[in-house]
Order: C-alpha cells, then sequence, then structure tokens
C-alpha cells in the first residue's frame, strides 16, 4: 500500500490559493500553490486564535491568517516574527500532475488538537451556551 494518497490535480488547485482535505479526525489540512506553482500543506488552523488559513493570502512562500495578518511560512508552519508559533506542516509531492499528501502523516498529525469554533467563547457546559430553543 502506498504511503502517499492522491487529494487533487495540480490544475485544481488555485493559483495563490488553497485546497482543503477533510480527515476523518483533527482538523483539515490546506494544500497551497503559490505563484512558482510550489506545493505546501499546513494543518488548516493559525496558531494565533484557530483561523482559517486556506482562507488566506498567499504571497511567495507565505500566506497571512484571514483573521489577524499573522505570515505563516508554508514550508515549515513557522510564524513570522514579532509573532510567534507554529502550525503543523505536512508532507507534500506533486507527481504526474496529482497533488499526494503522506498517508501516515493525515491519520496522526495533530489529531489532538482542538477544533477551531466559530461564534463566541464559551466556558462550562455545552448547554448553558445554546440558546433556550423557541417555541412554535
Amino acid at each position: 500500500m502506498s504511503a502517499w494518497i492522491p487529494v487533487c490535480t495540480l490544475a485544481e488547485l488555485p493559483l495563490l490559493g488553497a485546497r482543503r482535505v477533510e480527515r476523518p479526525q483533527g482538523a483539515p489540512v490546506a494544500v497551497f500553490r503559490n505563484a512558482d506553482d510550489e506545493v505546501f500543506a499546513l494543518l488548516d488552523r493559525c496558531p494565533h486564535k484557530g483561523g482559517p488559513l486556506s482562507q488566506g493570502i498567499v504571497s511567495g512562500r507565505s500566506v497571512a491568517c484571514p483573521l489577524h495578518n499573522w505570515n505563516i511560512a508554508l514550508d515549515s508552519g513557522q510564524v513570522a516574527a514579532p509573532d510567534e508559533g507554529a502550525t503543523p506542516a505536512f508532507a507534500v509531492k506533486v507527481e504526474g500532475g496529482m497533488v499526494h499528501l503522506d498517508r501516515q502523516q493525515l491519520a496522526t498529525l495533530a489529531i489532538d488538537l482542538p477544533l477551531p469554533q466559530a461564534g463566541p467563547a464559551c466556558r462550562g457546559a455545552r448547554a448553558a451556551c445554546m440558546p433556550a430553543p423557541q417555541q412554535l
């Protein structure tokens, strides 16, 4: 069995953009293509506030988080100074016009990180954060 999983064709990756690859566990992976047709893969989660990197702006070999403009290196996941942190980077290869991700990394890398949640922060029981259902 191959260690690589095909996820899309190079042509399906938007130039200066990304596609999301869903996983059975953990946050999705964002696969990016820059102006030089280089392909990179990062966890689709900014280390700052969990913003979706797949919706960020690709410039050179970095992506800007759409929430707070943190710049993250596409090849390593490292955040540019003066900010600090990193998001996991995934092995990626392009072969015959097909983009592949490493099967083992997809199954294990960063599956324990909390998933970003939309809306206001909620502390305590989930039921306490949900509005009461309305009667019709």
